[in-house]
């Protein structure tokens, strides 16, 4: 297929165009000229909040799909990552639909799911009724997922926390600075990880897979009284304090049962356990 993907030069797409390129895909990559995409795709300037500018990129493209990996997290700021979700992804599908293009795969997350006592499985509805920073980015992620889904055929990847280089969770990134200054605490909150080479590996499958919404996270769900300890020694911090606070309803991390066992996904790193010792540490 030749895909158009949007997030070539971001933490996931540096990872997603040399497997699409070794799966036989031809890419042509959005870039802002910031930094070089990666070997093999082809550039093309542009940026997702120009409209005309993105509409025309992909008319000339003429690709098979389209492909949405860009995050706004560069200066912690959740009401600009939900507006390049909500702007972004209105102009991605919009140009999309001018093209002709029937097809998208678009990064989501999947710690936006409403409270419970499990794992959230994909049927299980999204946190509309959230309030304060909570509700800015559901409302980004709504907006995202329910702009997709006017294309023909739709994947929304729902991804857990990334970790591996280049992403909050690396010896550099921002969760380790808050881990040696003992602002992380190992309470009863569970959240669902998954290693960004999993993650692409992930993206290109999607291309193949049937419509519809996808938990792409590792097999352990986890509390941060089980995971964090074991973060703060891959990244060389102390042990964390210890909390005996009730779970937050809404921190249930999610199951990825559906793209293991119907999808073919299988990550290579099953378990935040083995994936934080190898893949965190050694970059350490």
């Amino acid at each position: 297929m030749h895909v158009f993907l949007a997030g070539a030069t971001g933490v996931l797409g540096c990872h997603i165009v040399p497997r699409l390129l070794a799966a036989g895909h031809r890419v042509t990559a959005l870039t802002r000229g910031r930094r070089p995409v990666p070997d093999g795709a082809t550039a093309v300037r542009g940026d997702v909040r120009d409209a005309r500018g993105l509409a025309l990129a992909v008319r000339e493209a003429a690709p098979d799909v389209v492909m949405h990996q860009l995050t706004d997290l560069s200066g912690g700021d959740p009401a600009a990552n939900a507006d390049l979700r909500k702007l972004g992804t209105r102009n991605m599908v919009d140009a999309a639909l001018a093209a002709g293009v029937r097809r998208i795969v678009a990064q989501s997350i999947a710690w936006m799911y409403e409270p419970g006592d499990a794992p959230a499985a994909e049927q299980t509805p999204l946190d509309v009724n959230a309030e304060g920073l909570r509700r800015v980015s559901v409302d980004g992620v709504v907006a995202l997922e329910d702009t997709v889904r006017e294309l023909p055929e739709w994947v929304v990847l729902r991804y857990g926390l990334l970790y591996g280089p280049g992403t909050f969770y690396e010896p550099g990134g921002s969760m380790a600075g808050q881990a040696r200054q003992g602002a992380l605490v190992a309470g009863r909150d569970v959240s669902s990880f998954v290693e960004t080479g999993d993650a692409a590996t992930a993206a290109v499958q999607a291309l193949d897979w049937p419509t519809g919404a996808v938990n792409v996270c590792d097999d352990q769900p986890a509390p941060a009284a089980d995971w964090l300890p074991a973060f703060c020694q891959a990244v060389g911090a102390p042990p964390p304090p210890r909390s005996d606070a009730p779970r937050n309803p809404a921190a249930r991390g999610a199951d990825n049962h559906y793209a293991r066992k119907h999808l073919g996904w299988a990550p290579a790193y099953p378990s935040w356990r083995d994936g934080f010792a190898q893949v965190i540490s050694r970059t350490h």
